[in-house]
């Protein structure tokens, strides 16, 4: 468990230090040899205990293995000069993920990039729990990104599913991925801050095929708008015809009708019209 330290003033025994010096020269100048003898090593010993921490830095003491707690406090210390010092940097830092290829949920290879933002919450996790914590954050997020990348789909190509996919859905999709990242790097005692995909894409081998295949679902729902639009729009003016007496249909002519008006509707280019000279039958 982490514990908050609390050490010496620096300026204390920086006094301290300072005075022994005069002392030393006073002892040897008047040949009280075995307290000079004693005062310069007790001068030397102090020294290396003094430190000091900027805001939003930590300091790890460690004596003769044991851990004896973290300073977070700012300014100018000093401790046992046996203690063994190791700083750990408590600000907000951020890494971009080189895209990552993987696999989504049904097999396709795809390249996701991620940014994650992060910061050092429990030093003594980060310092006793993982080799090296910048590092675990590193692996730990490639694992993750892994792990989500196959709960979703790239993308859903039947749309009346309605399928959380990794285009589609963004705010599910990576808020995911932070709740993933954060159990894995509460191990070191991080925490995270903001995980979101950065970057998303087929793998080059299948990029082309994909394009292809979402070309082609686009053309098709287009289509099926434009024929349920144009079945509407025959229908409602076979019935404005016949309920106005303005022309009476026969199975024949209605077929023809209804032909001639789904050809116009639903071409993909603008019709010619054909004028008729004679009579309706010629």
């Amino acid at each position: 468990m982490e514990k908050t330290s609390t050490p010496l003033s620096g300026y204390l025994m920086l006094f301290l230090a300072l005075a022994l010096i005069p002392a030393i020269v006073w002892a040897f100048i008047n040949q009280v040899i075995w307290l000079g003898a004693a005062l310069v090593p007790v001068f030397f010993l102090i020294l290396p205990g003094f430190f000091t921490l900027q805001p939003n830095k930590a300091m790890v003491l460690i004596l003769f293995g044991a851990y004896k707690g973290t300073v977070k406090a700012n300014g100018f210390f000093w401790v046992n000069p046996f203690m063994t010092k190791q700083k750990i940097s408590l600000r907000v830092r951020n890494f971009e993920n080189k895209p990552l290829k993987v696999n989504d949920k049904i097999g396709n290879p795809v390249m996701v990039g991620t940014i994650v933002v992060w910061q050092v919450e429990n030093t003594f996790k980060a310092t006793f729990d993982v080799e090296d914590y910048e590092n675990f954050v590193h692996l730990q997020t490639d694992a993750a990104v892994r792990k989500m990348a196959g709960k979703y789909p790239y993308d859903d190509f039947e749309a009346e599913n309605a399928e959380i996919t990794l285009r589609s859905g963004v705010e599910e999709v990576n808020h995911s991925l932070e709740a993933e990242i954060s159990e894995r790097l509460n191990h070191a005692g991080i925490k995270v801050i903001e995980a979101r995909i950065s970057h998303l894409a087929y793998a080059s081998e299948i990029a082309s095929a994909m394009l292809q295949r979402q070309q082609a679902t686009a053309i098709v729902a287009a289509r099926r708008k434009i024929v349920d639009g144009a079945v509407g729009m025959v229908e409602m003016a076979l019935a404005d015809l016949s309920h106005k007496g303005i022309i009476e249909f026969d199975e024949d002519k209605k077929a023809t009708m209804v032909s001639n008006l789904m050809v116009v509707l639903c071409s993909d280019k603008s019709a010619n019209p054909v004028l008729n000279v004679g009579t309706l039958h010629q």
